[in-house]
């Protein structure tokens, strides 16, 4: 690995050189023709120009300014009753403010070091936050230069603030397999984002996870770094289209967290990251890559860890040479929340913020989330002849030519009436519904699934997460949530009796943002599984729904707000609750809401069915109950690889050859393969046929395979596609997913899936570290997950 020095911050000549020379020569224009040219405020100007004529304007001051946020320092330019106050912004920030984080949140966000007892996630009102970016908005207007602010959101699996659609979880969603669906829900949650005035959507995470105990593993989209990269893909096309000039109902994305966050150093978050160079770019590095060359990605934030030594938010080697260099990336690079701060508190690379601010910068990271603290460091720095001007410059250049691309600069005022049409209308929560249908996965089934309305007289919901609509972590308040046991009732309305026991509680309380989380009290849920066992016994079929909440699985960003665990089955009660279902000798259905893979061993091999649902989002009460009653076909597949427990931990299916020799007295099979996911019909699918079956190495191939439903009732299969590469210069894994495609089958219906491959498909990083296709034989592999695989062998020469 090409090695950095983090430690000097001074710049070489030849940076230097570089850095001045992407200064335009606008500023060596006369200051009376600049004045009398604004070139900047002409729309039909090329945007290059506007940027360098503004800078061109600029002082020092207002250059830095475009380059902090406002979070928690939002009560700097609020008033007593929270809205914006422009008197008191004119007297915090003469010279502009950049960027303002999650204005539908009043109290800004915690962070590692910021993070008091109190729930800071105060929401605004729709109409509330509109008025504040409208009032904010027409107060830059009115400064010396009227620089609009850029303001950001979270939107994980829907726009983060009340009454936005609620999606499935990330997870959820890469279980259906589905690019077109995951655009389609971008796309939805740009729109919604952009009506209430944020344009920045600090989504979607592309981590490869591969550590369950990780408590962000939800966020992610598995482990896999294709399925990553092409539901990235699509990502970023729904939230921000093909242009790099934003469209209407349009938001730019940001990519994140680069690179080696999901699979940290004993599973702990911001944990070091241990990773060689070749890992990283085989397995860690496709996703990122894969976006940068084939979106128009606006923004890139980088991850809180370390890899080799050296912090993200301060690797050059890794925001430079890779990034901008080997991709091309020219876009945005904003910082996690409070990282920069953390190379001097966390990391000990940086004696203060001050020169924390200088590593980040000369990193290539162009924005200071969420407060800029270290930043606001910099005017100071320049003067004392610390930090060069052209690197503000540079930071500066990029935060405009964004503000540019997005057209702030010609926006008018949000309309709140429009946005309170737009947000979760019909289509919306439609949409919501499908695509938590579409996510539902079969993990086991014995016949007892579907059920049949009305066949079961009694039907009892039972557990924690029976009468809660979960949502998982980076959610706010949707309309209407709808819990299992409103599905179910709703579903079986005048056709079977509902009854509803508790079961167990898994903590305490409910609130995910609380810092300290206490276990539910063991004597009281013995007590109520007792309750729950005696209504089991009246019912005919007893539905479970057990799993995790948004205390025990979530982002751990500080020591006294923890989210990672060491084990992985079932916190609390619940197995307890679990074995005291079976012993009524009523059916156990288990319905699985959760966040971590369900590594729950007792439950997978006893219950007569076990149905993965992950955080459903708002309508996942009704697609539970679809599911469960078979007015849907469960298509979902894994995007993970469920360990039994923590002592196979790292397992993944892409192992190297010499990996997974055997344990004493225990397996080395997983609970679940990658890709595993049953359905309520069958399928057959034939062997792979190749279009050619021997290629030049820069040649493509295509990969057929019929897929029938030989079964009874419509289903949804996906054809998952792998390649080994039998010899090579370097160890290649067994198998690697390649390709895949989800197709909706009738009874009798047969479907021939054709899967492209290039060159790219075939590359591999060789013994001198040089991306290369080799020339010899590859398995060609194709099945209904990663496991069950025909194959095909296809000559490269």
């Amino acid at each position: 690995m090409k090695r950095t020095t983090n430690k000097g911050v001074s710049a070489t000549r030849r940076d230097l050189f570089l850095w001045s020379g992407s200064v335009s020569l606008l500023a060596m224009m006369p200051v009376a023709a600049r004045a009398a040219t604004p070139i900047y405020r002409d729309p039909t100007a090329p945007i290059d120009l506007r940027v360098d004529d503004l800078l061109s304007r600029m002082t020092l001051d207002e250059k830095v300014a475009q380059l902090i946020t406002l979070s928690r320092t939002k009560r700097d330019v609020m008033d007593a009753d929270l809205a914006f106050d422009p008197a008191k912004a004119s007297a915090a920030y003469p010279h502009g403010i950049g960027q303002i984080a999650r204005p539908s949140d009043k109290g800004g966000a915690a962070t590692a070091n910021n993070n008091p007892a109190e729930n800071t996630g105060r929401w605004r009102a729709p109409a509330n936050t509109i008025a504040f970016i409208n009032a904010a908005q027409s107060w830059a207007r009115s400064t010396r230069l009227g620089i609009p602010i850029l303001f950001h959101e979270e939107c994980l699996h829907g726009y983060m603030a009340p009454t936005a659609t609620s999606f499935p979880q990330a997870i959820g969603l890469a279980s259906t397999f589905d690019r077109n669906l995951m655009q389609k829900v971008s796309a939805v949650i740009g729109r919604e984002m952009r009506a209430h005035g944020s344009l920045l959507a600090l989504s979607p995470v592309v981590d490869i996870a591969r550590d369950p105990r990780w408590g962000r593993i939800e966020e992610t989209f598995g482990e896999d770094p294709y399925l990553c990269g092409e539901m990235g893909i699509a990502a970023v096309l729904g939230l921000q289209g093909r242009s790099k000039i934003l469209g209407p109902g349009k938001v730019f994305a940001t990519l994140k967290h680069m690179t080696g966050h999901g699979q940290p150093e004993s599973g702990e978050n911001v944990a070091p990251a241990p990773l060689a160079e070749r890992e990283l770019r085989e397995r860690f590095f496709p996703p990122f890559r894969k976006i940068v060359r084939r979106t128009g990605i606006a923004a890139v934030m980088p991850s809180y860890n370390e890899i080799d030594g050296v912090p993200s938010h301060a690797n050059r080697w890794l925001l430079n040479d890779i990034l901008r260099g080997e991709w091309g990336f020219d876009g945005l690079i904003v910082s996690d929340y409070a990282a920069i701060g953390e190379l001097a508190t966390l990391h000990h690379v940086a004696p203060d913020l001050a020169a924390a601010a200088r590593l980040a910068l000369i990193a290539g990271v162009d924005s200071d989330l969420p407060d800029g603290e270290a930043y606001r460091s910099l005017a100071d720095q320049v003067r004392a002849g610390k930090v060069p001007m052209a690197l503000v410059d540079l930071a500066c250049q990029r935060m405009l030519a964004l503000k540019f691309r997005a057209g702030l600069f010609e926006a008018g005022p949000v309309d709140a009436r429009a946005a309170a049409t737009l947000t979760a209308n019909a289509e919306a929560l439609a949409l919501a519904r499908r695509s938590a249908e579409k996510a539902i996965t079969l993990l086991t089934n014995d016949g007892t699934l579907p059920l049949k309305p009305g066949a079961q007289k009694r039907v009892a919901v039972i557990g924690p997460n029976a009468a809660i609509a979960r949502l998982g972590g980076y959610s706010s308040l949707p309309t209407n949530p709808v819990s299992l046991l409103e599905g179910v009732k709703t579903r079986l309305e005048g056709k079977a009796e509902v009854l509803f026991a508790q079961g167990v509680f898994i903590t305490q309380s409910e609130d995910r943002s609380a810092n300290e989380i206490l276990l539910a009290d063991p004597v009281k849920n013995r007590q109520l599984i007792a309750e729950a066992a005696e209504v089991a016994k009246t019912c005919d079929v007893i539905l479970l729904a057990i799993g995790d909440t948004e205390q025990t699985s979530r982002e751990g960003f500080a020591r006294n707000h923890l989210g990672d665990r060491t084990s992985l089955d079932l916190v609390g009660e619940q197995n307890a609750l679990f074995q005291a279902m079976k012993a009524t000798g009523k059916p156990v259905v288990v319905v699985a809401i959760n966040g971590r893979p369900p590594s729950w061993p007792t439950v997978a091999e006893q219950a007569n069915a076990l149905l993965e649902c992950w955080y459903m989002g708002q309508q996942g009460g009704h697609a539970m109950a679809a599911a469960l009653f078979g007015d849907v076909n469960p298509g979902g597949k894994l995007p993970v690889t469920v360990a039994r427990h923590v002592g196979q931990l790292p397992v993944f299916y892409d192992a190297k050859p010499s990996a997974r020799r055997g344990y004493l007295f225990d397996t080395t099979d997983p609970l679940f393969p990658f890709g595993h996911g049953l359905s309520y019909t069958r399928f057959e699918l034939s062997p792979p046929r190749l279009s050619a079956a021997r290629i030049g190495k820069g040649a493509d191939v295509t990969v057929s395979v019929d897929v029938t439903n030989v079964g009874n009732r419509e289903g949804d299969e996906v054809v998952q596609l792998y390649i080994r590469d039998q010899v090579a210069s370097v160890t290649q894994p067994l198998k690697v997913l390649k390709g895949f495609q989800r197709v909706t089958l009738r009874p009798g219906e047969r479907h021939t899936v054709e899967i492209a491959l290039d060159a790219d498909t075939f590359s591999i990083w060789n013994d001198e570290m040089r991306e290369v296709v080799e020339p010899g034989l590859f398995d060609i592999m194709t099945g209904p997950d990663s496991r069950n695989l025909q194959t095909v062998t296809l000559e490269i020469v």
